[in-house]
C-alpha cells in the first residue's frame, strides 16, 4: 500500500503553504473543493475526485489534506484568515473613514453581506469532527484582537470601549450570523439582520461615549 493513503481518521491539515506555487496550489484545491461540494454535495465528495477535477496529483493533495475532513478544516481556516485581511484591508488600513463608518462596514463583513469565501450552513453540522475547543478559542481570540485593531483605528473616537464590551458586540455579531445559517434566513432576512446590528452596535457605542462624557462633567 502506498504511503501516500490518508488514514481516515486524520481531520486536521498535516501542513501550510509557504511558497508562491505551493499556495496557488493549495488555492486551486480550495476552489474545486467548494464547487464540487456546491455540485454533488458533502457526501459525495472525495479528496480523490477534488485532486482530479483540480489538476493536482493525489499524492500533492495528501501531503497537506489527509482526509476531506482535513481539508474542511483546513478551508474554514482559509475563510477566517480571508475574512480577517478583509477588515484589515477595507476597515482598519484607510484613513478617511470615522468611526461609525468603520464600524458599519465591519458588521457588514462579518454578517456576510460582502461574500469573500462560500460557506454553507451544513458545514456548521461538521465543526465536531474537525475544530476542538482550543481551536474555537484561538478563532475567537483572533477576532477579539481584529476588532481592537478597528476600534485603534477609530482615532475620531473620544474613549476606546471596555474589553467585555467589545466581547459582548463580537459574540452578538458572529453568533447571530451562525445562528441566522442554521435558520437558514434568505438574503432579504439576512441583509434586514445585519442592517440592525448595524444600528445597535453603533448605538451601544454612542451611549458608553455620552455616558462617559457625561461622568467626567
Amino acid at each position: 500500500m502506498s504511503n501516500k493513503t490518508p488514514p481516515v481518521s486524520r481531520s486536521k491539515p498535516l501542513k501550510r503553504p509557504t511558497q508562491a506555487r505551493a499556495r496557488f496550489t493549495v488555492q486551486a484545491i480550495f476552489d474545486t473543493y467548494v464547487r464540487i461540494w456546491q455540485r454533488d454535495g458533502w457526501d459525495n465528495l472525495t479528496t480523490r475526485a477534488v485532486a482530479l477535477e483540480a489538476g493536482v496529483a493525489i499524492g500533492t493533495l495528501y501531503d497537506y489534506f489527509p482526509s476531506k475532513e482535513a481539508l474542511h478544516s483546513a478551508y474554514v481556516r482559509h475563510c477566517i484568515e480571508t475574512l480577517i485581511q478583509a477588515v484589515e484591508q477595507q476597515v482598519v488600513q484607510p484613513a478617511e473613514l470615522g468611526w461609525q463608518q468603520r464600524i458599519r462596514l465591519l458588521i457588514q463583513l462579518l454578517s456576510g453581506m460582502h461574500e469573500l469565501s462560500w460557506f454553507h450552513p451544513d458545514m456548521l453540522a461538521l465543526e465536531p469532527r474537525v475544530a476542538e475547543q482550543k481551536h474555537q478559542q484561538r478563532a475567537c481570540a483572533e477576532f477579539l484582537a481584529m476588532w481592537r485593531r478597528v476600534f485603534d483605528a477609530c482615532t475620531d473616537l473620544p474613549q476606546q470601549p471596555a474589553d467585555s464590551l467589545v466581547e459582548a458586540l463580537h459574540l452578538a455579531v458572529w453568533g447571530g450570523r451562525r445562528y441566522a445559517m442554521q435558520l437558514r434566513l434568505d438574503e432579504m432576512q439576512m441583509r434586514t439582520w445585519a442592517g440592525e446590528m448595524e444600528a445597535i452596535c453603533i448605538a451601544r457605542l454612542a451611549w458608553e461615549q455620552a455616558s462617559q462624557n457625561s461622568n467626567c462633567c
